[in-house]
């Protein structure tokens, strides 16, 4: 534990006592507790870092020299002999314990005499193991021979166990470390540097000569009764093993005949101590092999062990879900026979309608079932990832990974939502120094910058406080407002004042960012200025330059503690009127360029502003698939699951979507990977840029003689055909390779091109230089000649920056040697100019890709096309959570969004339908897209089928003819297969049949709403060039009361399901009163019908509480459509008379006299 100290340790379980017998110059350190002014010392602190001054209570005398720290354990109680302590009387001496601790000389005065009387009362301790007293070693400190538990065993039994025995402590089943002096055995870690002492091991009594000549054998006997003590006995706890002289049984002079090990007396008192252990049924550990050898092999092995494994579903759960699948095929073949088959001929154009919207709706079923035929689970093993990169005494080989923050609008977007996020990023259980984080502010506002700075300021004592008591979440509003026992599995007693010190001081912290979003709301007319008096360059949010901002990461920024922070950086991208901006998508690709300069980590993690990190170990989850050597280099990002807080109990919008999450995205897990949801995902870098996958060497097929090389009908010519129309394709394949063979020397040469023109002065001059690149392969091959001269394209497919040009080419990442970054936030500034993307590949097959407001499903159908993989990774405890929209208009706004994005994808030529056919693409992945795309357009025909019912309620027709017993049978079969599928799928999955509802029911709601409006908005976008810009979803930055929850906001989105819903609502009420007036016999056919009804109204009823508000007041813009819709009914109802009798004769009236 310490480098040179004195003492005993004692700890739980331990029979370490600490009595009143102790005389007063010893001074006790309890490592758990310490005054309220000290410094804490926890598991993981180093005594070093404590302050020694005159008014410390610890204090050390002059002679204890603290030569290394290591860390303390809790509960160990540590104490220390003041160097002033004189030795025991020779009485104690006589009585058999060796003593020590005095720098008195070798003729004792009366004063020495009267200090020794306190210790008289001194009682030597017995070993558990022999029974006898364990003394002292040669420095008179007594013996201790584990240094991690302190089970008291005396020095021969310690030696005897080490040699053998299992070599471990009886208590704590620790490894005993050799003490300075002792035998050495098997398995011994080296000294770290200290002098051997093999000859002291067995210091058998000889007459040393001094320079003088002086024969020093009495100085060496007196040494080892403890009147002569040059040195105190050297102890460490975890990084030297604890030493001592091994020498005689204590009290007599050492024999090498006796006393040796294999001497009699050695035998007779091994012998005696088998002969106790058997007695207290202790187990002989003689032949067990070495424990600490074991423990280091199972590491190494366990090392060398998968980061994941695949959990496939259980057969008895996947296996029925298949078979009712296949048979609804069938029961849905045979239905459609009959539907087809049987027109219903007295309301053919409602029957017509009918089978049209089934037969789609059975199309969206298979594009959306049949990508769930292989979900698997995935488990991911942090402990053998710490293993292989982080081994004690080696440089951490964890991969650096880039973090990206987005934000638009901070009035929408509350600038403490975005400073929790950024507080949870520079708190994750990460090395610090391969953590950045970039914040893109596409607002160029003034405030979210002065919050960074703010909370810049926060996080270097919010930091060091998360990873101290290593607190959940870590973001600090969620933190302290959780609603659970914050000291459960905290034993630290400091944990509770430092805990109410750092949320006061967030409250301040909080009170000073809503002070500053106070002060934004207002804008001067002369516009913003900045502290030091100059004018904020984004007063005009749509013509400023390009800005970036350092927060953490530089010299002098540390936290509280003195430790490394996470690099903080803002990011505002120049927006010039004439440039086409795009969205979300060009702020991200302005990341990765800025990014690749500054610190070009080789794994960029992209999470939304309101999407904080849940999870402190998410990333190193992450890394478990994209450092495996086998998956990752196939990788192209890995997606976690969205959870959400602050969602009512009931979720009644569906707004955790845990169908998708936990269904649909398990089940994209098991053929190609997830799709890109745009937030909570690690990409590799290498796939943003276009690049493709590493293909794997296959072996060469077979050959055989047994027929002309000519005949291409042979037994091994199968192929040839389709090899000879490859290579007839221009040798891309063989283009392909080169490139990618060449692209490591083409990395070797820029670092030495780098540095050779490391310092350039100004911004004009590149750090790289593409000509000198081109001409440094002049020594290769043509093949590698040709491929390496083709980076020439560079600058027309990445754009006019050499240096970003040249981080691409460093597949590990990092930045070259010998870097300056002054120049380097230069070049930022020029890769995030309006400009730099034209005629580049940006945006069409670089980074994220345009088109579409959903950029995140465009850029992920890209990467799947070229080959590449992906990984769905869902940890026990969710490694992010998000605000979702509480009140309806919202979340129908934010479904708006999401649909109008599929329609221009669709509307593309980038759907999935007719895009990527030559590629990688597997066609249950192709399936995927294609629902992703399609699905807006089912409104239509839900739109329709839920007008229906009403429809035959008013008009008295159905679009089903009687039914035969046969056709019976086929629609029940058809009912209990939905159901049958439905149960089978929650069973599998483990969602809830709750959360499978809801799902259904904003299913409908969103279907004849927010999708309707989708597929008409994105015919005028793409056809009638009509933009239409999106709304950013507002996040709330209260919301634990759900106040939102019923607050209704008024949109074009709620009139056609309002329609609907009073539409059937009247038809039900027609359909019961027409029911009434005819009679016994019209009650059967009534019943189809109001099923039907009930149906769609059953769907819709979460609209409609949503429409009634709180405390069932009905919003004046509902009566008024009501009470619209309530008139134009009554005027059909009146046209269509139901309770009028019918005549079955015939109508005098048209007949006339003659008749």
């Amino acid at each position: 534990m310490f480098g040179r100290q004195r003492g005993c340790v004692g700890g739980e379980g331990s029979d370490t006592q600490i009595s009143s017998d102790y005389p007063s110059h010893l001074r006790l350190f309890d490592s758990n507790l310490r005054p309220s002014n000290s410094p804490a010392v926890g598991r993981n602190q180093h005594l070093t870092n404590i302050p020694i001054t005159k008014a410390s209570p610890f204090s050390f005398p002059p002679s204890l020299e603290i030569a290394s720290a290591e860390p303390i354990r809790d509960p160990e109680i540590f104490f220390f002999l003041d160097s002033s302590v004189p030795a025991p009387p020779p009485a104690m001496a006589a009585s058999g314990f060796v003593t020590g601790g005095s720098h008195l000389g070798r003729h004792e005065d009366d004063q020495g005499k009267q200090q020794l009387s306190g210790r008289q009362s001194w009682r030597p301790k017995i070993c558990r193991v022999c029974g006898d007293e364990i003394g002292y070693n040669e420095k008179g400190e007594q013996f201790v021979a584990c240094t991690e538990c302190g089970f008291p065993v005396c020095q021969p039994c310690y030696e005897y166990e080490r040699s053998d025995g299992g070599q471990c402590c009886p208590q704590c089943n620790t490894r005993y470390k050799r003490h300075k002096g002792c035998p050495r055995v098997a398995g011994d870690e080296e000294d770290g540097g200290e002098a051997d002492d093999f000859e002291d091991e067995f210091p058998i009594k000889k007459a040393q000569i001094d320079e003088t000549g002086r024969d020093n054998a009495n100085d060496d006997q007196s040494e080892m009764n403890g009147e002569n003590n040059p040195t105190l006995w050297q102890r460490n706890n975890i990084a030297a093993p604890p030493s001592s002289h091994a020498g005689s049984v204590v009290g007599k002079d050492f024999d090498a005949e006796k006393d040796a090990p294999g001497g009699a007396e050695w035998k007779e008192r091994v012998e005696k101590w088998k002969a106790r252990q058997e007695k207290k049924g202790l187990p002989n550990n003689d032949d067990k092999p070495n424990d600490h050898e074991e423990e280091d092999d199972y590491l190494m092995a366990e090392a060398r062990q998968p980061l994941w494994r695949k959990v496939p579903i259980s057969s008895s759960k996947i296996n029925p879900y298949r078979i009712v699948i296949v048979l609804r095929l069938v029961i849905l073949a045979f239905f459609f026979r009959f539907r087809i088959l049987t027109p219903a001929e007295d309301a053919y154009p409602l029957w017509l309608i009918s089978v049209i919207c089934e037969i789609w709706f059975a199309l969206s079923w298979i594009l959306d079932q049949f990508p769930k035929w292989f979900p698997i689970n995935r488990e991911t093993y942090l402990d053998r990832l710490s293993l292989r990169f982080e081994r004690e005494g080696e440089p951490n080989r964890l991969a650096p990974v880039d973090v990206f923050v987005s934000t638009v609008d901070p009035l929408k977007e509350p600038p403490l939502i975005t400073a929790n996020t950024v507080l949870s990023i520079l708190a994750v259980d990460y090395p610090v120094d391969k953590v950045s984080c970039y914040v893109s502010d596409d607002g160029a506002s003034m405030l979210l910058f002065d919050s960074l700075a703010e909370t810049a300021e926060f996080a270097r004592r919010w930091v060091p406080f998360c990873k101290k008591f290593n607190v959940e979440p870590r973001a600090p509003e969620f933190y302290f407002s959780q609603k659970m026992d914050y000291l459960k599995d905290k034993v630290q007693p400091t944990f509770v004042k430092e805990r109410r010190a750092m949320k006061r001081e967030y409250e301040e912290f909080k009170v000073r960012i809503n002070a500053l979003v106070a002060k934004a709301q207002k804008k001067p007319e002369e516009g913003w200025v900045m502290q030091d008096g100059t004018p904020w360059p984004g007063n005009n949010t749509r013509d400023h330059p390009g800005m970036i901002q350092v927060y953490l990461g530089s010299e002098g920024a540390l936290d509280v503690e003195g430790k490394e922070l996470p690099r903080l950086v803002y990011v505002s991208r120049e927006k010039r009127p004439g440039y086409q901006h795009h969205k979300k998508a060009g702020a991200m690709n302005a990341l990765v360029r800025v990014s690749a300069v500054l610190t070009n980590a080789p794994f960029m993690l992209n999470l939304d502003c309101d999407h904080y990190i849940n999870n402190s170990k998410a990333v190193r989850e992450a890394m478990c698939f994209l450092m495996d050597p086998q998956l990752g280099k196939k990788l192209c990002y890995v997606q976690f699951p969205q959870r959400f807080d602050g969602i009512d109990r009931h979720d009644r919008y569906a707004n955790r979507n845990v169908v998708f999450f936990d269904i649909n995205m398990r089940g994209l897990d098991g053929i190609q990977g997830p799709v890109y949801v745009g937030t909570g995902c690690v990409f590799n870098r290498q796939a943003l840029y276009g690049y493709d996958p590493p293909v794997s060497q296959k072996r060469p097929k077979m050959t055989c003689d047994c027929w002309p090389s000519w005949c291409c009908c042979c037994c091994c010519g199968g192929g040839s055909r389709k090899a000879k129309k490859k290579a007839g394709r221009g040798g891309g394949a063989v283009f392909e390779a080169g490139a990618h063979n060449g692209k490591k020397k083409a990395m070797a040469m820029n670092k030495q091109l780098h540095s050779k023109k490391a310092g350039y002065s100004s911004s004009s001059s590149p750090l790289f230089d593409l000509e000198q690149i081109e001409e440094g392969f002049e020594g290769y091959d043509e093949l590698e000649k040709s491929s390496l001269m083709s980076q020439k394209n560079f600058e027309k497919r990445f754009g006019q920056s050499p240096v970003f040009i040249a981080s691409t080419l460093m597949e590990e990442g990092g930045l070259p040697q010998g870097t300056n970054p002054n120049t380097l936030i230069k070049e930022a500034i020029h890769v995030i100019s309006c400009g730099y993307e034209e005629k580049t590949e940006w945006g069409k097959e670089i980074g994220w890709i345009y088109g579409s407001v959903t950029e995140d499903i465009l850029t992920g159908f890209k990467m799947h096309c070229r080959g590449w993989k992906s990984v769905y990774c869902i940890p026990e405890r969710p490694a992010f959570k998000g605000s979702a929209p509480i009140n309806l208009s919202d979340r129908l706004h934010q479904v708006l969004r999401w649909a109008l994005g599929s329609v221009e994808i669709f509307l593309s030529r980038h759907c999935p339908l007719w895009y990527g056919y030559g590629g990688k693409l597997k066609w249950l992945e192709r399936f995927a897209y294609t629902s992703t795309i399609v699905y807006p357009f089912t409104s239509i025909p839900l739109l329709a089928y839920c007008t229906i019912p009403a429809v035959c309620l008013l008009t008295g027709k159905f679009i089903i003819p009687t039914l035969t017993n046969l056709a019976s049978i086929w629609f029940m079969a058809l009912f209990l297969s939905i159901i049958a599928t439905g149960v089978l799928e929650l069973r599998w999955s483990g969602v809830s049949i709750q959360d499978w509802w809801r799902n259904e029911q904003f299913w409908v709601i969103g279907g004849v709403s927010a999708h309707l409006f989708a597929v008409f908005q994105g015919f005028l976008k793409v056809l009638g060039g009509v933009d239409t810009n999106f709304t950013v979803t507002a996040k709330a930055a209260e919301d634990s009361d759900f106040g939102e929850l019923y607050l209704f906001k008024w949109t074009t989105l709620l009139i056609p399901p309002t329609t609907l819903l009073i539409l059937n609502m009247v038809g039900v009420v027609a359909g019961v009163s027409d029911a009434i007036n005819n009679g016994y016999n019209s009650w059967g056919p009534l019943f189809g019908k109001l099923f039907f009804a009930f149906w769609v109204i059953v769907h819709l009823y979460p609209f409609l509480k949503g429409l009634m508000g709180r405390q069932n007041r009905t919003p004046t813009i509902v009566v008024l459509w009501s009470v619209l819709l309530a008139s134009i009914f009554s005027l059909l109802w009146v046209r269509i008379d139901p309770f009028l009798p019918k005549q079955t004769g015939p109508i005098l009236r048209q007949c006339g006299i003659e008749c």
